[in-house]
């Protein structure tokens, strides 16, 4: 099978693209070039350098290819659909996007979730760019110009992913000692899936006819409350953080980049159904805990304080906040 990735070395990608070559899939990766944020790529995989915004740039480099699958990792508002709709029309047998569980209703209206729950954001721009992704794809499926699979992950991390927004802030915090912020009562669950289970789904659906014209969240089956997410970091660093709890609606009054995340995403519980893959992907079994993660967090912070720096802003905004609530 020839598969092609756009992207292929982000912290999603990245373990699906191993995946791949390891399952013995000839796998190109379109890639602008060197990145802060690229991993290695397997040395199996061959490197296309275009811009896949670059319509010209990226038609040229493909020219004369043909794949059975082509995933889109980085396709984030109705712009880059069209590109990919253009691009790879006549390109490949299958066109599968990388979605986002963040677009299903909001707030949650019933658990668990399926993929028939109704996608519906009005919090957050990026769940509702990726809701308008998914209205144009399935047009184009409708219309018989795009064979499509539409994947929506949750938060899906690797070892140098932090789960809490001003991540390297936190850490510093906890290091220190000193109470760091959970929003809400800090009870809501959370659904947190290691990159390297969520590629078993992904790489199991390329090719296959089962996903074809269908959509599929890919998470762990474990729900954890956000009180224990910041726990298991802090005690993955040796530390016992001391947790003060501030309401999310007040954070994004605060900090609405920190919030639209908060009141459109983390701060509802979160437990899916995760039938669909499994029947169509048999293999697919998410065997890693979040607690084994965190250790995993927690070691590669320790050994790479630069990856997520300190910032005096939002630190002040966190004293600010415990201040007033600690």
């Amino acid at each position: 099978m020839k598969v092609l990735f756009v992207g292929g070395t982000g912290i999603i990608s990245s373990a699906c693209s191993r995946l791949a070559v390891e399952r013995g899939i000839e796998l190109d990766l379109l890639v602008r070039g060197s990145s802060s944020t690229r991993r290695e790529p397997p040395p199996e995989a061959n490197l296309i350098l275009a811009d896949v915004r670059n319509l010209a740039e990226a038609k040229a480099a493909l020219r004369g290819r043909k794949y059975d699958a082509v995933v889109d990792f980085v396709a984030f508002t109705t712009d880059h659909i069209d590109g990919d709709i253009e691009l790879f029309k006549d390109l490949t047998d299958q066109f599968v996007f990388i979605s986002s569980a963040s677009a299903y209703h909001k707030p949650v209206r019933y658990l668990p979730i399926t993929e028939s729950t109704p996608l519906f954001n009005p919090y957050w721009e990026y769940s509702r760019n990726k809701i308008a992704c998914e209205e144009r794809l399935t047009e184009a499926y409708r219309k018989g110009i795009l064979q499509t699979t539409v994947v929506r992950p949750s938060h899906t991390y690797d070892k140098t992913l932090l789960p809490f927004e001003n991540g390297g802030t936190v850490l510093e915090r906890m290091r220190k000692d000193q109470p760091v912020i959970v929003h809400g009562d800090g009870t809501s669950l959370w659904t947190l899936t290691h990159h390297a289970d969520f590629a078993v789904g992904l790489v199991g659906l390329l090719g296959n006819p089962k996903a074809r014209g269908e959509t599929f969240h890919i998470t762990s089956d474990e729900s954890i409350p956000w009180n224990e997410v910041f726990l298991a970091v802090g005690r993955g660093l040796g530390k016992e953080p001391r947790l003060v709890h501030v309401p999310s609606e007040v954070i994004f009054r605060e900090d609405p980049e920190w919030g639209d995340g908060l009141v459109g995403d983390k701060a509802h519980s979160v437990i899916f159904d995760n039938s669909k893959i499994k029947t169509v992907v048999p293999e697919f079994r998410c065997t890693r805990s979040f607690f084994q993660g965190a250790l995993e967090i927690a070691r590669y912070h320790q050994q790479h304080p630069e990856a997520a720096p300190f910032d005096p802003k939002a630190d002040a905004l966190m004293n600010r906040l415990i201040e007033r609530y600690g």
